[in-house]
C-alpha cells in the first residue's frame, strides 16, 4: 500500500465517495422506514385470530398464504438476484422502465419488509397473552388492542433488531451496483477503474462503511437507553412515606 496514493485518491476523488455515501444512506434510511411499515402491517395481519368458519376464515387464510409466499421468496433469495429480476425483468417482461434510484428504493424496501414482518410478528407473540384477554374483556377489537396496547411494547422490544436491519441495509446496498445505482461501492469501482489502485480505493470504502455503521450503532444504542428509562425510581404514597413501623403515629388516648 502506498500512503502517497491513498492521500492522492482521497484528494482527487473525495466528492465521488461523498456522493456515494449520501446515496447509500438515503437508500438505507428510506428502505428501512418503508420496510418497517410493510413489516408492521404484515405482522399485524398475520396475528389476526383465525375465525372458526365462514367466508372470513377463507379470506384470511388466502391473505396469510399470499403473505407467507412474499416472506419466503424475499427471505430465501439474495438481494442481488432480486435487483436484477425486478429492474431488468420488469423492463423485458412488462415494458416498465424504472428509474435506477426508484428501483433501488423499491427493492430494499420490500426486501426489508419481508424480514421486518417476522421480527414484528415475533415481538407481538412475545407479549403476555393476559394483555390480549384483558383488552378483549373490556370490548377492544383486535386492531385496537394491537395499536394501543401490544405494538408500543413490541416495538420497544424489537428496537435492537430494527437497528440491526438498518445496519445490514447500509452494507447490502452495495449489491445495487449490479443495476448501476451510484451508491458507495459503485463509486469505488469507478475510482479504482480510473487509477488502477484497487487496494487503496477499496480501503477508503471500508473506512467509510465502518464509520457509517459504527455511528448508526452508537446512535441506536443511545436511543435504546433513553427508551428503557431509569432503572431506579421511588414510589410515593398519597400523603406520606412510611419508612418503618416506628413512623406510624399512635392514636391519642381518650
Amino acid at each position: 500500500m502506498s500512503l502517497e496514493w491513498l492521500v492522492k485518491i482521497i484528494k482527487n476523488y473525495w466528492p465521488m465517495y461523498l456522493r456515494g455515501a449520501g446515496v447509500t444512506l438515503y437508500i438505507s434510511i428510506i428502505g428501512t422506514v418503508v420496510g418497517f411499515i410493510i413489516g408492521l402491517l404484515v405482522g399485524v395481519v398475520r396475528t389476526i385470530p383465525m375465525p372458526e368458519k365462514g367466508i372470513k376464515r377463507t379470506f384470511l387464510k388466502i391473505i396469510n398464504a399470499v403473505l407467507s409466499i412474499y416472506i419466503e421468496v424475499f427471505r430465501g433469495t439474495p438481494m442481488i438476484v432480486q435487483a436484477v429480476v425486478i429492474y431488468y425483468g420488469s423492463a423485458q417482461a412488462f415494458g416498465i422502465d424504472l428509474d435506477r434510484l426508484t428501483a433501488a428504493l423499491f427493492i430494499v424496501s420490500i426486501n426489508t419488509g419481508a424480514y421486518m414482518s417476522e421480527i414484528v410478528r415475533g415481538g407481538i407473540i412475545s407479549i403476555d397473552k393476559g394483555q390480549y384477554e384483558a383488552a378483549e374483556a373490556i370490548g377492544m377489537r383486535h386492531f385496537q388492542t394491537m395499536f394501543n396496547i401490544i405494538l408500543p411494547q413490541a416495538i420497544r422490544n424489537i428496537l435492537p433488531m430494527i437497528g440491526n436491519e438498518f445496519v445490514i441495509n447500509i452494507k447490502d446496498t452495495s449489491v445495487l451496483n449490479v443495476i448501476s445505482v451510484t451508491e458507495l461501492f459503485f463509486q469505488a469501482k469507478t475510482v479504482a477503474g480510473n487509477n488502477f489502485r484497487i487496494f487503496e480505493s477499496y480501503l477508503i470504502v471500508c473506512v467509510i462503511y465502518l464509520t457509517m455503521t459504527f455511528t448508526v450503532t452508537r446512535i441506536l444504542r443511545y436511543i435504546e437507553r433513553k427508551m428503557e428509562g431509569s432503572e431506579n425510581y421511588t414510589m410515593y404514597a398519597n400523603q406520606m412515606q412510611v419508612k418503618s413501623s416506628g413512623d406510624i403515629p399512635h392514636k391519642a388516648k381518650n
